[in-house]
């Protein structure tokens, strides 16, 4: 049976006649090729789609992280969450270009110069063994690697891409550094390509990724491009040109021919790809029968006609029988590994003795895949399945549903000339059991339905984050030979129909979603969850509060049910010694599925330092702990991601500036305003749109948030009224820009510039030297010291300017390890009566995480009281 799935989300670029005429020529194909980078949005999605579809190459990419560490152009999640989202975009991006998605256990640190910077954090042979491990599973003839393992690679998770690629193609066949017990079959690729996108006259290669399928009716480029384009949380839409677009791979090692490298043709050149060599492998009496499919299918292709696809289903039935019985007579399939998991290492699962060639048995599952769904296609079936609600409760603290069942109805959609046979319907996913057997005869031009009951037992959660991480570069998932799409099937609510077609068995597989008209965007299907049936939240998880100083603080705690009934709920608060609560609990009533906030309010006095605030949800004396993230995104699937029901205070001594009003320009991903009004900073949001019209002499200061140019034309476009508020005696701080902020025509008041790519400090103990000592925003109100550089999290400093202006002077000096001395972390200007500050300290990652010394530097920062010093010229 095939477990093929049918999406009821973002597809991909073909569906009915095109999907069923672009599955049927890549049936038979036996190529596969694994391609490695660092991060989403790496990849070459022109080589991919390429391959994928226009050669039907069996194509996946393998990330050795999933981005946590980058930055967010769309929203405010940054590590973990910000991972969560560039999963989701790379999914959509291989369910455009029809790759497959790979990933190791590497946690995205955070930018790194070097390959040994990166292997600090990295233990080298753990995340080879990682890129082992997936080569043996996935067993590719052809590995490409779409960076060189130099320092020219810029980043040194590319660098080290490039090398582990390098490496796994070597060592993927030696079992003696790498046990078949804990690593999987051998496997040994043929050849090895790096992609030489960045030097194309040292290719061996091209292709023209440009070429046009008039199945599908666009170019490969134009899917590529749109593949490229879902990478929305790194501000990588691209346009999707028509013509000859060419792509370069360099062979950098090869097992078998041609020798010269620039004869060749094709990635695939010197390897058999046909069915010759594979035919060898099959027991004499099976030949016959492969042979006849294999025959049969080019006159399937060959009498293929868009308006009557069911004049396929026979013949495809027929192929299919053929090709099962084929692979009936090799035994089992290659020994499958079980990935690590906490306390077990990995190992292979035991299998019978008889065990089958891997590349014949990857060729005939694959060939009997895309059969599967060529007949399921050609003979109109379509399955959904719902539910009418999103969400399904679980009690954690006792493992067991609340709910008897969920009901789900799953339909199987006839839309052919001939009656199917539904033989089966079940319900799967984490914690979930099947319910009900039975069988019903669909008739063509009709509807048949089924009523299944899930029960759960679990919360849906991504499967890698469920058991943590090592530290802070490692998580503890298991890796084997599932690829992230089936991973994640593994972890969803899904409902899978068996048929019969044609009297051929196949199974369909589809998520199970909440469905709803949305008046703007139309037709929405949020995948069912099962989930904590209640969630406590806090705003935060960290918040800064003045140490020392008298505190009256209200704390909001969103108080979430989704039992389908009114539930009683107790919230208990756990506060910190120095700080006492109007009440330490509150009683409320929530209604079916519904929610509250509750708010305590918090008086006293807390010393330097982190404290932490507890707080616990109880019904019927069961405690909730758990708090509950929801990410939502148009382009991505959504996702709840959890965490503990607590928060830290980051109690800080700082002194605020005198009668500080302070007008703030959100830019993406930014905590300034949030942490201004936890300090007790009179602050007000300014948009973009609100400069042209509103008196900007009322503030003291305005700040402009990190990357706010790069993500609003009209802050551009309003920009002369900010300089103007600065030449008429006003504090303008504006945090980094994007790599190259003079593409912003007169943003700034004096000219800078930036190499490519821009610097930055990247180690975050990185010494700082004060430049200017005494200069008001190093010493007003607060006297910054070495101290206020302790603490901090993943870099310094990020697109830091190389050549500046005379007029700007430099108050800090800063720099990695072996490299000159960077002067453009902090820079001021004298603008008429006023200021201009220029500011690429990455406080946009510190003060999240309540990193004392950031505190500090933003309210001196925003001191419109402080006066304005002239640079020494």
């Amino acid at each position: 049976m095939s477990a093929r799935a049918q999406s009821n989300g973002n597809g991909g670029p073909d569906r009915g006649a095109a999907k069923l005429g672009s599955t049927l020529a890549g049936i038979g194909t036996t190529g596969r090729v694994l391609t490695i980078a660092a991060h989403p949005d790496d990849e070459d999605t022109p080589i991919i789609a390429w391959l994928a579809r226009a050669r039907h190459v069996e194509t996946a990419y393998l990330s050795l992280t999933r981005g946590d560490g980058g930055q967010n152009l769309i929203g405010n999640e940054l590590g973990e969450p910000l991972g969560a989202i560039r999963t989701q975009e790379l999914l959509a991006a291989r369910r455009i270009d029809g790759g497959r998605q790979f990933f190791t256990r590497a946690y995205d640190f955070g930018f790194s110069k070097n390959a040994e910077e990166t292997y600090l954090h990295w233990p080298k042979d753990s995340i080879l063994g990682d890129v082992v491990r997936v080569v043996r599973a996935y067993r590719p003839q052809v590995i490409v690697a779409f960076f060189s393992g130099t320092p020219r690679d810029g980043h040194g998770h590319h660098q080290v891409s490039g090398l582990l690629a390098r490496e796994a193609y070597d060592l993927a066949g030696d079992t003696v550094r790498f046990p078949v017990r804990d690593y999987g079959l051998p496997w040994t690729p043929q050849k090895f390509y790096r992609s030489a996108r960045q030097a194309p006259d040292s290719a061996s290669l091209r292709v023209n990724t440009g070429e046009y399928d008039a199945l599908l009716g666009r170019s490969y480029y134009e899917i590529a491009a749109e593949s490229r384009s879902q990478h929305k949380s790194q501000g990588f839409g691209v346009l999707q040109r028509k013509g000859v677009m060419w792509a370069y791979l360099s062979r950098e090692a090869s097992r078998v021919g041609p020798d010269d490298a620039r004869s060749e043709r094709s990635v695939f050149d010197g390897i058999d790809t046909t069915w010759t060599p594979l035919r060898a492998k099959l027991p004499t009496a099976v030949v016959p029968t492969l042979d006849s499919a294999l025959a049969a299918l080019a006159m399937v292709r060959g009498v293929y006609r868009a308006d009557n696809p069911s004049a396929l289903v026979t013949p495809l039935a027929a192929v299919l029988r053929q090709l099962r019985a084929v692979r009936n007579t090799l035994g089992s399939g290659p020994a499958l590994l079980i990935g690590e998991g906490i306390g077990r290492p990995a190992q292979v699962r035991a299998r019978p003795a008889q065990q089958a060639d891997p590349a014949l048995w990857d060729a005939l599952s694959l060939t009997i895949d895309r059969t599967s769904d060529a007949l399921v296609e050609a003979a109109g079936i379509a399955v959904e399945a719902s539910a009418p609600q999103g969400t399904f409760p679980v009690r954690e603290a006792e493992k067991e549903n609340v709910n008897d069942s969920l009901p789900v109805t799953i339909s199987v959609f006839n839309r052919g000339r001939a009656t199917v046979r539904v033989t089966g319907g079940f319900i799967s996913g984490l914690g979930m059991r099947a319910n009900e057997r039975g069988s019903i005869d669909v008739a063509p031009d009709s509807t048949g339905v089924l009523q299944r009951y899930a029960v759960a037992f679990g919360p849906n959660s991504p499967w890698w984050r469920q058991q943590g991480r090592s530290g802070k570069d490692w998580f503890l998932m298991p890796i084997d030979a599932r690829d992230e799409v089936q991973q994640e099937a593994r972890v969803s609510t899904m409902a899978e129909v068996a048929l019969l077609i044609a009297e051929v068995s196949v199974s369909v597989t589809t998520p199970i979603v909440y469905r709803f008209a949305d008046p703007i965007k139309g037709d929405q299907q949020i995948p069912v969850a099962a989930v904590p049936g209640i969630t406590v939240n806090l705003a935060s998880a960290i918040e800064y509060i003045r140490a020392g100083v008298p505190v009256d603080r209200l704390v909001n705690v969103r108080v979430q049910s989704s039992y389908p009934h009114e539930t009683s709920v107790r919230v208990r608060l756990e506060v910190p010694k120095g700080l006492l609560a109007d009440s330490v609990q509150r009683v409320r009533t929530l209604p079916a599925q519904g929610g509250t906030m509750v708010s305590f309010r918090l008086r006293g006095v807390l010393p330097e330092g982190a404290h932490q605030l507890l707080v616990a949800g109880f019904h019927e004396n069961v405690p909730a702990m758990r708090g509950v993230y929801p990410i939502s995104y148009d382009h991505i699937t959504p996702m709840r991601l959890y965490g503990t029901s607590a928060m830290a205070f980051s109690a800080v001594s700082v002194k605020l500036p005198a009668r500080a009003r302070v007008g703030y320009i959100a830019g993406v991903a930014d905590a300034g305003i949030d942490a201004l009004r936890q300090l007790d900073i009179t602050v007000e949001k300014l948009e973009p749109s609100m400069l042209g019209s509103t008196d900007l002499s009322r503030f003291s200061s305005i700040v402009v948030g990190p990357r706010a140019y790069e993500a609003s034309e009209e802050l551009v476009k309003q920009n002369p009224r900010l300089l103007e508020y600065a030449n008429r005696g006003g504090t303008l701080v504006v945090q980094y820009g994007a790599q190259d902020m003079s593409r912003f025509a007169n943003v700034m008041p004096y000219p800078l510039q930036w190499t490519r790519p821009a610097a930055r400090v990247t180690m975050e103990q990185a010494p700082v030297n004060m430049l200017q000592p005494t200069h008001p925003l190093l010493t007003t109100p607060n006297r910054l010291t070495a101290s206020d550089w302790d603490g901090w999290v993943q870099e310094r400093a990020t697109y830091m300017p190389s050549t500046i202006d005379r007029r700007y002077t430099s108050l800090l000096s800063m720099n990695d390890p072996g490299e000159p001395a960077n002067t453009g972390a902090l820079l001021v200007a004298p603008v008429g009566k006023g200021r201009y500050v220029y500011v690429t300290l990455a406080l946009f990652r510190q003060l999240p995480m309540g990193v004392p010394g950031a505190a500090r530097i933003l309210t001196n920062l925003v001191n419109g009281q402080a006066p304005v010093v002239m640079p020494k010229m």
